[in-house]
């Protein structure tokens, strides 16, 4: 099913009809403030994997985990690194995906992780809303590997079909640049990948910030 989100009463029914499907495990594809999303449930193994198939993925590229609140994260860590704390205070929500050690104690597993996991807080009003209701879900850009990110729901409906059961429309991403990556898991903190906030705006917050290549 596809709601268009643009219209207060679909956009109503949707957000409804993906917290619904993410509650019993089942994939949703969502807007985020960059491309579109594939998400599930983070603590729903069957999920995580459903979401793997349908991209063709596998799990030596566990997805990141996107969260409704900055409050969030604290629950997701054992100790939360001091740039973490800055980086995410300054730019979440918003297109920053921060690395970092996730709790052993959690029940999830969303592949491979080595222990670190990419968080992000997106700066969408529809992500957001689904995410306050569900709590962390694992999303990567809804597309099949080796095929582009889409912009639109329908676009990405067309590469994934009847694996997703919610397609929630809100129109083209107004920025398809992907979220930084920054790395705070080490003694120093790193770009992993540049992106949609540039070197030097997360510079000002981290002075001894590392770019990325080095």
């Amino acid at each position: 099913m596809l709601y268009d989100c643009r219209t207060t009463a679909d956009r109503d029914r949707g957000v409804a009809a993906a917290v619904e499907a993410i509650k019993s495990g089942e994939l949703v594809v969502l807007p985020t403030d960059t491309v579109y999303g594939i998400g599930a449930d983070a603590f729903t193994p069957h999920a995580i994997t459903a979401l793997h198939t349908a991209r063709g993925a596998d799990r030596r590229v566990p997805p990141p985990v996107l969260v409704g609140s900055r409050h969030t994260l604290d629950g997701l860590v054992y100790s939360l690194p001091k740039a973490a704390r800055e980086l995410a205070d300054a730019f979440w929500p918003g297109a920053l995906t921060i690395m970092v050690e996730h709790s052993p104690s959690l029940q999830w597993d969303l592949g491979e992780t080595g222990g670190v996991v990419g968080v992000r807080m997106p700066l969408h009003p529809v992500a957001l809303e689904v995410l306050r209701e569900v709590g962390p879900m694992a999303v990567t850009a809804a597309n099949k590997i080796g095929c582009p990110a889409p912009v639109t729901a329908e676009e990405a409906r067309e590469q994934l079909e009847y694996s997703v059961r919610i397609y929630l429309e809100a129109g083209a991403a107004l920025d398809s640049a992907p979220s930084t990556i920054v790395d705070v898991t080490g003694e120093v903190p790193r770009v992993l990948r540049e992106g949609a906030v540039p070197f030097e705006k997360l510079r000002d917050v981290v002075p001894d910030l590392l770019p990325a290549g080095t």
